[in-house]
């Protein structure tokens, strides 16, 4: 003859089993490695833009020439460029 279950045996029968599979599973543990500290950036104050010999006063670095004298163009690897309005001059390659 065949057993009739109710819902309520399946579902009990169901999480007996689920439990039994979670139980099985290792816990995966993620390793974390320490994070490198970061390097705190030097503040590049005014005496960067300047530079001062005897009773003159040379610009380290050009001017601008879409925004004028007032903004310095920063110094990069092969170029200069505007933080004002983003001007990019490159440099001239030496050979």
């Amino acid at each position: 003859m065949a057993e009739k279950t109710t819902e309520k045996e399946e579902t009990a029968e169901e999480s007996k089993t689920e439990k039994k599979r979670e139980e099985a599973k290792p816990q995966k543990v993620e390793k974390v490695a320490p994070k490198a500290e970061k390097k705190k950036k030097e503040e590049l104050g005014v005496h960067v833009l300047y530079k001062i010999e005897g009773e003159k006063v040379t610009r380290l670095r050009p001017t601008c020439e879409r925004c004028g004298p007032g903004y310095f163009m920063a110094g990069h690897q092969d170029r200069y460029t505007c933080g004002h309005c983003g001007f990019t001059r490159y440099k001239q390659v030496e050979k």
